[in-house]
């Protein structure tokens, strides 16, 4: 993260938010979950640009779940009436329970498919024809399962990482 960018975080977050990290989860999802499901195993001897598209891969997917601590601190300070008791508890599964919006859930995972459908389709110069019409870099929905199954999940975990630590 950017010193500017970590230095906005500290005047928002409590203090705790250093501590809350994720990013060997994001390495084990990446790795051993995400590529799989895009690449096949072989070796096309493309080591330093596959090192850095992952690279890139890594820090955006990073930062996206790692946005889940300031999700947290808006939820606290619009409900913290509910929050605060579960914090002191320890009760991870009311955070859990609290913080979960299935139907913004929904809607997130409606709206990265149709983002890989629209910023993923096979484009040629010069063909005007349908011939490539609903063929895809990517399968839109593997995209939208990616989001329901680690991404939105991962977030959830730094947003409840960050509440357990937030009273502190």
């Amino acid at each position: 993260m950017v010193k500017a960018e970590s230095d906005r975080e500290s005047q928002v977050l409590n203090p705790a938010a250093v501590s809350v990290n994720v990013n060997k989860k994001i390495w084990d999802v990446y790795f051993n979950k995400l590529l799989p499901l895009f690449v096949s195993s072989g070796d096309d001897g493309n080591y330093a640009s596959t090192a850095a598209r992952d690279l890139e891969c890594l820090q955006v997917l990073s930062r996206r779940i790692h946005y889940g601590k300031l999700v947290a601190e808006v939820k606290f300070r619009d409900e913290w009436k509910h929050y605060e008791p579960a914090i002191r508890a320890r009760d991870k599964k009311t955070l859990m329970d609290l913080l979960t919006a299935p139907a913004v859930e929904k809607a997130v995972k409606k709206r990265v498919a149709k983002k890989a459908r629209i910023f993923g389709q096979e484009v040629k110069v010069g063909d005007d024809s349908d011939e490539n019409k609903g063929k895809y870099k990517m399968d839109p929905a593997v995209v939208s399962r990616f989001y329901g199954d680690w991404v939105i999940p991962l977030t959830k975990d730094v947003e409840v990482q960050y509440l357990l630590h937030r009273l502190d």
